[in-house]
């Protein structure tokens, strides 16, 4: 039976055109309405203050302010905030991490068009959406503990860890993430401690070998 998204609201945040294109005519095919659609973290967040949409779909990655950082400020200003993040990646870091910030479900891109359906229904009720290939992974490694080693970085030390293994120095990481040179330099040196790396170099070597990155 077809799922039908009548009566939703929709806010697409994503950094490619055409990915929003497509799942905007799923989703209007299926009877949601989208109230619009942003590129970046910073839109994103301006936008849902405008629409107060029912649901947020967000990307992880995108130039500018990420996916994780905008779902941290965006929690912040709104606790009641139904996110379904859509991502490429399928790591279970990912949907870990994102789950503990605040979203209230996770699905990848490579998922059929029915569950994606199925996904933004459920988020509109409010309820809680992971997707099935990620399922077992992901409760095992919240019953096991941390998923990889970036799980010892509290949420701020991740969005940092992130920045700065993607090559980012201190200063573009501050201005990103509106935080003085100074403080970035001091969550660094708890990142380093904890990681047990020595340098940025490490850094990527570790995001690289989670899945948090690409080669």
């Amino acid at each position: 039976m077809k799922q039908s998204l009548a009566g939703l609201s929709i806010l697409l945040v994503d950094d490619h055109a055409l990915v929003r294109m497509g799942l905007r005519a799923l989703l209007e095919s299926a009877g949601a309405q989208v109230l619009g659609e942003a590129d970046n973290g910073e839109e994103a967040l301006r936008l849902y203050d405008e629409t107060r949409p029912d649901v947020l779909i967000l990307d992880l990655y995108m130039p500018g302010m990420g996916g994780f950082a905008t779902l941290e400020r965006l929690r912040a200003r709104h606790p009641a905030a139904r996110v379904l993040i859509l991502s490429a990646h399928h790591e279970v870091a990912m949907p870990v991490r994102a789950l503990r910030i605040g979203a209230l479900g996770y699905l990848c891109k490579r998922s059929a068009p029915q569950e994606f359906v199925k996904a933004v229904r459920q988020i509109g009720n409010n309820q809680r959406y992971l997707d099935p290939q990620l399922a077992q992974q992901v409760a095992l490694a919240q019953l096991g503990g941390a998923a990889d080693p970036s799980e010892a970085l509290t949420d701020k030390e991740f969005a940092i860890f992130l920045q700065l293994a993607q090559g980012h120095s201190v200063n573009e990481v501050a201005e990103e993430l509106h935080l003085s040179p100074s403080t970035v330099g001091t969550h660094l040196y708890h990142i380093k401690q904890k990681l047990n790396a020595q340098n940025a170099a490490e850094l990527a070597l570790i995001a690289v070998r989670c899945g948090l990155i690409d080669v």
